[in-house]
């Protein structure tokens, strides 16, 4: 099964240049998802792994399953103000613009490995602020998990070397 075949790409959005690859019909077959999940907790099942951090909010439908499948903690990172309880913060630039992400103060203990899943790998500048907050948190990132790597937009330099796993590249 070609998982690519799943994603649909949606020409200028969220603005005019940037071509959006979206996973909605991957989350439409059970089948997809499922050789999808496997590929995913199966590159998480080399480390040893204490917590998921899902990345808002595409990280969210593969990074509670893997979490669980993992039988590790899943950990939630929002936009701001999103999070109930006290956060950390941190800044990032995107492919087109910049935002910011939070996890709560308490969601990560020294010493946790940490598995980060999100979607797409692109500039890295997502990732890269959520591998700030965990190991400001005193965690220790053991793999960066995705969907998808957009090679051309060279997002692995910004993760300064540490383990990636891409089920699709492009």
């Amino acid at each position: 099964m070609n998982l690519e075949n799943y994603i649909r790409d949606i020409q200028d959005f969220p603005k005019p240049g940037i071509v959006f690859k979206d996973i909605t019909p991957l989350l439409l077959s059970p089948e997809g998802r499922n050789q999808c999940l496997q590929q995913l907790v199966a590159a998480g099942a080399k480390h040893p792994i204490d917590k998921v951090v899902g990345v808002e909010s595409r990280g969210f439908f593969f990074g509670t399953l893997v979490a669980d499948r993992l039988q590790a903690g899943f950990v939630p990172v929002r936009k701001p103000r999103k999070l109930p309880f006290q956060t950390l913060s941190e800044s990032y630039a995107l492919e087109y613009g910049t935002d910011s992400l939070e996890i709560h103060a308490d969601a990560i203990q020294p010493g946790d490995r940490v598995l980060i899943h999100d979607d797409v790998l692109a500039t890295g500048g997502t990732a890269a602020a959520v591998c700030r907050l965990v190991e400001r948190l005193g965690g220790e990132v053991v793999l960066c998990s995705f969907l998808m790597e957009l090679t051309f937009l060279n997002g692995r330099q910004q993760l300064d070397n540490r383990p990636i796993h891409a089920v699709m590249t492009y």
